[in-house]
Formats: structure tokens, sequence, C-alpha cells
């Protein structure tokens, strides 16, 4: 039985521990065909898989779980390639809680230059 098939027994493809993949082996656990991966490359911004030396793609683990979301979306829950754009886009703004900025105030209110200038400056009174 080929990975692919089981992918599509299971629902759920099983990513391979490695740190890259090749197009083909992606295409076989997905089981998709290569063209649709690169389509999706110039539709979704957030996949940017790696270029070696020769132009060929890796992609990384993230990449490949990004596309099992993206086929998820298109092909099982039947959206159009907007939608599962703004729908990544969405989720991607609520994965990345904002940390509030800082004004410039708080982080030069615990400056330690003046601290620093009164003990540098008993020293060099001990020295002289």
């Amino acid at each position: 039985m080929a990975m692919t098939d089981v992918a599509v027994q299971t629902g759920s493809a099983e990513i391979p521990d490695k740190l890259y993949f090749k197009i083909g082996e992606v295409s076989e656990i997905l089981g998709v065909e290569p063209y649709v991966l690169r389509y999706w490359e110039t539709e979704f911004t957030q996949l940017t898989p790696k270029k070696s030396g020769s132009g060929h793609r890796l992609f990384r683990r993230k990449d490949v779980e990004l596309l099992l979301r993206i086929k998820h979306l298109l092909y099982e829950k039947r959206y159009t390639i907007e939608g599962a754009r703004q729908t990544l886009q969405t989720e991607g703004r609520a994965a990345k809680p904002r940390t509030p900025k800082r004004s410039q105030q708080e982080l030069f209110s615990n400056d330690p230059l003046p601290e620093i200038r009164r003990e540098l400056g008993e020293i060099l009174q001990l020295l002289k």
C-alpha cells in the first residue's frame, strides 16, 4: 500500500521525521500532483519552501503541515482559494498574540548609565 493510500484512508498523512522534503515526497504525502503544490505556492504567501542550489524546492515540516491544512480547507471543507487564504490569515493572526508596545519612557526609565557614571566617578576618585 502506497503512502498516499494510507493518507487517504486515515484522513491525515503521517509526516516522516526529516528536515527537508523534496516536492515529489510532499506530493506523495498529500496525494496531489507536484504542479498543484507549485500553484498553491503562488497563491498562499505563508508557503515559502527553500530552494536548493539547483533550484529544487525543499519543504520543511511546517510547510508540509501548512500544505495539509490547505488541502483540508480546499478538498474537504470545499473552500475557494480566496476563502482558504483568508482563513489561514485569520488563524495566523489569532495564533500570534501581540505583545503591547512599550513607550520610549518605559524603555529608558531603568537606564543604568547614571549609576555606571556615578560608580566610575567613585573609582576615578579612588585612583587619584
